[in-house]
């Protein structure tokens, strides 16, 4: 295994203060019938992202470590799928499910059967919404994420020092993913007092959720829309400048920046994107000065977590958590585990991606 080091470190006991902080709540739960032939079935949206891949795989080898069969299905981003990969999971007997929703409001009748046979949900980094058949969810602080992305807009624009106007777009992820309520939100909760005073501008004029979302969280679906939006808006480095995006991941900061190579602009103009998940393609943009953050979600910690919560189910141990208020699915507040996310850059990628072990140089072509 990989040796974590210095900010990777610091990121993991970082989590684990993070949970002390807040509060280190717990639920007991009634344990299965531990030991072998112990089966977790873990359902995940797609193989077409890469850290859906990650998890996936993150997930299934630390369980398998656990001493537990793993039966892992990817949904091809397709709801009826991953529905009928959760009834036959459900059917041959799963005894804890894991789920990353593909649409957190359409899993309410098959998770409703997992319920009736007493099977144990964990909601996996999506919160899947209008149902009592979630036992727990296990994420990241995603307030937090849309947070550090303003602030890094803030800051990199010095907002509260200088008039602008300052012109910026927005592009955040799929209506069906619940987890875009949070991002966005917390990106705002930095950046609206600032569209308020006229300090930034939409030249689109497109600022709710509604209008900015992406279907899929597509990196195809965003470069439509930000083409559409250099079109009507003449968005070229001659043109009406574009100084920020608010990216909420990085597939849809990746159309972004397809698009505005595309019209023209290069790293000595380009404007300052935002990002979430250090996605490979993703830090070789910000190394070619393309992209400037990403938001970096160690996905090793979060399916380490996950893992460590299906065994407290399977043993019938206290089962940790440090959110009892935030995550209400429509139904009741879902317990929660957080996990902390930290701003990726150029400067400090090397450190914390490669010296960390989550990539080697040769994936990422760093030299």
């Amino acid at each position: 295994m990989k040796k974590f080091l210095t900010l990777a470190t610091l990121m993991i006991v970082a989590t684990s203060l993070f949970a002390a902080c807040a509060g280190g709540n717990s639920n007991q739960v009634t344990g299965l019938s531990g030991g072998d032939g112990v089966t977790i079935g873990v359902s995940m949206p797609t193989q077409d992202l890469q850290r859906w891949n990650q998890d996936g795989q993150n997930l299934q080898r630390l369980l398998i470590e656990r001493g537990f069969e793993v039966n892992l299905q990817f949904g091809g981003n397709d709801v009826p799928t991953q529905v009928a990969q959760l009834e036959n999971m459900i059917a041959s007997g799963a005894d804890v499910l894991v789920v990353a929703a593909i649409d957190g409001d359409s899993l309410t009748e098959v998770l409703g059967q997992a319920e009736s046979a007493g099977i144990p949900v964990i909601a996996y980094d999506r919160l899947i919404m209008n149902t009592s058949a979630v036992t727990y969810y296990a994420t990241f602080d995603n307030f937090l994420v849309g947070v550090l992305q303003g602030e890094f807009l803030r800051d990199a624009l010095d907002l509260p020092n200088q008039p602008g106007p300052f012109n910026i777009e927005f592009f955040t992820g799929d209506p069906g993913d619940n987890n875009i309520n949070f991002f966005f939100p917390g990106a705002m909760s930095v950046l609206q007092p600032f569209l308020d005073d006229g300090t930034l501008v939409s030249p689109s004029g497109q600022t709710a959720i509604t209008e900015v979302a992406t279907i899929g969280w597509s990196t195809e679906n965003a470069q439509t829309r930000m083409e559409n939006l250099i079109a009507l808006n003449n968005l070229t480095p001659g043109g009406t400048p574009l100084h920020a995006v608010l990216a909420s991941n990085d597939s849809t900061a990746n159309g972004v920046t397809n698009a505005l190579i595309t019209a023209g602009f290069t790293p000595e103009n380009f404007p300052i994107i935002t990002g979430q998940d250090a996605d490979i393609v993703s830090v070789r943009n910000m190394i070619a000065g393309t992209q400037a953050m990403s938001v970096f979600k160690d996905t090793r910690v979060l399916a380490e977590n996950v893992a460590d919560m299906v065994a407290q189910i399977v043993n019938g141990e206290t089962v940790t958590i440090n959110n009892t208020t935030d995550y209400d699915n429509g139904v009741f507040v879902v317990p929660t585990y957080l996990s902390v996310p930290i701003v990726a850059t150029i400067d400090n990628y090397r450190e914390l991606l490669i010296d960390g072990g989550y990539y080697t140089e040769e994936e990422i072509g760093a030299n």
